[in-house]
């Protein structure tokens, strides 16, 4: 199982005091192709419900797949290093409290490379065990907003649980509604 470096873990520690995270939002960018800055640049056009330009990439890192960033590299934001909120759930309090994990493809139409999926589980796993976040909370776009993200074929429970790709988890309702379904781990 690949560990995450301790000193690529330090550069991903927070340069002030760390938000109270509560949750992690996994996202997919429905593209083919992406980069930190592809993206900021998209998100500096959007504006939000009040009509207010965006400061830019809503979420706090990006994992690559090799068109446009390479495959597996995991990128923190600004909003990241300077603790800010995201602007990735389209809810508030995954906004606030929730950090936003997004991985280049579109996960409607294609799995996501196995480098993303061996760097998202590395930092999903530090991230819970840093900030103390269960795995129930860590949820996809489409728990807690009406969308297709982060896609069909992205393994939430395999990432959100650490199961191996064979174990399975289907989820019952939404995070904090009810627990999970019974699964099979022969």
């Amino acid at each position: 199982m690949l560990q995450i470096p301790a000193a690529q873990r330090n550069l991903w520690k927070p340069k002030g005091t760390a938000r109270d995270w509560k949750h992690i939002v996994i996202h997919h960018t429905a593209t083919s192709r992406g980069s930190v800055e592809s993206i900021h640049e998209a998100h500096l056009k959007r504006k939000d419900n009040s009509g207010n330009p965006w400061l830019g990439i809503g979420y706090h890192f990006v994992i690559g797949n090799g068109n446009g960033m390479p495959d597996g590299e995991i990128e923190q934001t600004f909003r990241w290093r300077q603790q800010m909120h995201g602007a990735h759930a389209g809810v508030g309090d995954y906004n606030q409290r929730g950090i936003g994990i997004v991985l280049v493809g579109n996960f409607e139409k294609e799995h996501p490379t196995a480098a993303q999926l061996v760097a998202v589980k590395s930092l999903v796993r530090m991230l819970k065990a840093e900030y103390r976040i269960d795995a129930e909370h860590v949820v996809g776009h489409s728990d807690v907003k009406a969308t297709a993200c982060p896609g069909k074929y992205f393994p939430l429970d395999e990432v959100s649980f650490g199961l191996p790709a064979s174990g399975f988890v289907r989820r019952t309702s939404r995070p904090g509604e009810s627990t999970f379904a019974d699964f099979n781990r022969n």
